[in-house]
């Protein structure tokens, strides 16, 4: 969540970025922020004035019994009594206070980085790269992703309504191989690009969730136990990020880059037709992401860094691929700046989002609690970065409609190492 402090200061500024978003009433949001905090702060002082008059009375108390004044001691206890009882509503009030205000800043999303367009959908999000050359065009006969599934027999999907629901697909045979082929081939060059590899669980608590802003933001969405309080996660930033939760980091070890893979829980519903059929949106698929923590004053090279990661990906995998700077409305809520990577489908003729790379600031690190000492000896919060390298339902589904020929799927040269097999064929 954004810094008190930082609102405080920067107040038209934060006003003015946060427009760009499309939020209503956005001036009076920050004002009600920057008048709890002030109530917040009458309250402490008032509260700490009290506990000092309470301690200096009980210190004169046990000099007047020394003193054999008990009956001044008596009545001063009396005083000191009111005190306590005094003291206690202000600490309920200031207990009171203290929770609005971090409601408040909890419904407040992160603030724009001045290069993010202004806008309110996808259309007003800019394109920073695009593929420069034609786009594939594969004839009449080329087929749509699922149908090719069903004719290699590669993921069944009846059979994952069967075990699970609807959105829950079953990989099998060569389609298995695929999918933990591109697994290890992602997760082999994110170590190359110096991640420390981690498997973190499956399930994490509601403190985790909300470090990271699954909650309260995207509650709807994720999948809860309720019995034991846990959620599946989404995305493997949210317990990996969790790691330094609270932490003191070392200054002199940032950035930590750490990368991740594991499959991801997303309810979604609501949507109907093509742009759910087959793999373009399901319920449980496989991802491997990459985590930094980072000095402010390095996260946006590490933010380029990151993003040339991915374009080396798709690039190796043949791929067509654009690169979009999302616009404000279509930012993620706790997002400073967002890369999303969308790859060519040519059978549905369509782009496909694979991958988003963002820098956070310091709005998950405060949430957290995530610091590090600076030169100077003072703790300030890190920036936390993350990104999708990459999400693989839709990666599988744009390999296997971009690389169909008569004679089978073709199977990109960097990937034929990992699946043992150079073209998936009847």
């Amino acid at each position: 969540m954004l810094e008190v402090k930082r609102i405080r200061k920067n107040r038209d500024f934060v006003i003015k970025s946060l427009e760009k978003r499309g939020i209503k009433d956005v001036e009076t949001k920050v004002d009600e922020v920057i008048k709890l905090d002030d109530d917040r702060k009458t309250l402490q002082t008032e509260s700490d004035e009290i506990l000092s008059n309470i301690n200096k009375a009980s210190k004169k108390i046990g000099d007047l019994f020394k003193s054999g004044k008990g009956n001044e001691a008596e009545s001063l206890k009396g005083e000191v009594a009111d005190l306590k009882q005094k003291v206690g509503f202000y600490e309920e009030k200031l207990k009171e206070t203290e929770e609005a205000l971090e409601a408040n800043l909890l419904e407040i999303p992160n603030v724009p980085h001045e290069s993010v367009p202004a806008g309110v959908t996808e259309e007003d999000n800019e394109i920073t790269e695009d593929w420069n050359g034609p786009l594939p065009q594969l004839g009449d006969e080329a087929k749509p992703h699922w149908e090719l599934i069903e004719k290699y027999d590669l993921v069944d999907f009846n059979l994952g309504v069967k075990i699970a629901g609807s959105g829950f697909p079953v990989y099998k045979g060569k389609g298995a191989v695929l999918q933990r082929a591109l697994i290890r081939y992602f997760l082999d060059e994110a170590t190359k690009a110096g991640c420390l590899e981690i498997i973190p669980p499956y399930l994490v608590n509601a403190a985790t969730a909300r470090g990271t802003g699954q909650l309260p933001d995207k509650e709807g969405q994720m999948y809860h136990v309720t019995k034991d309080d846990l959620y599946l996660i989404p995305t493997a930033e949210v317990p990996v990020t969790n790691i330094f939760r609270g932490d003191i980091v070392n200054a002199d070890e940032l950035p930590y880059k750490l990368t991740a893979y594991t499959p991801c829980f997303r309810r979604e519903a609501g949507s109907y037709g093509a742009d759910v059929k087959g793999l373009n949106r399901v319920h449980q698929f496989d991802k491997v992401e990459m985590v930094v923590i980072a000095k402010p004053e390095d996260s946006y090279n590490i933010l380029d860094w990151m993003v040339e990661h991915v374009r080396n990906l798709l690039k190796n995998l043949g791929l067509p691929f654009r690169i979009l700077r999302l616009c404000g409305g279509d930012l993620g809520f706790t997002s400073a700046l967002t890369f999303d990577f969308e790859v060519y489908s040519a059978a549905q003729k369509k782009w496909l989002e694979v991958s988003s790379v963002s820098n956070f600031e310091t709005y998950q690190s405060n949430r957290m609690k995530i610091r590090y000492k600076n030169e100077s000896g003072k703790s300030e919060l890190v920036h936390t970065l993350n990104g999708s390298v990459l999400a693989l339902a839709r990666i599988v589904a744009s390999l296997l409609e971009n690389n169909q020929t008569e004679s089978g799927i073709e199977i990109p040269s960097v990937l034929k190492p990992y699946t043992g097999f150079e073209r998936i064929t009847l």
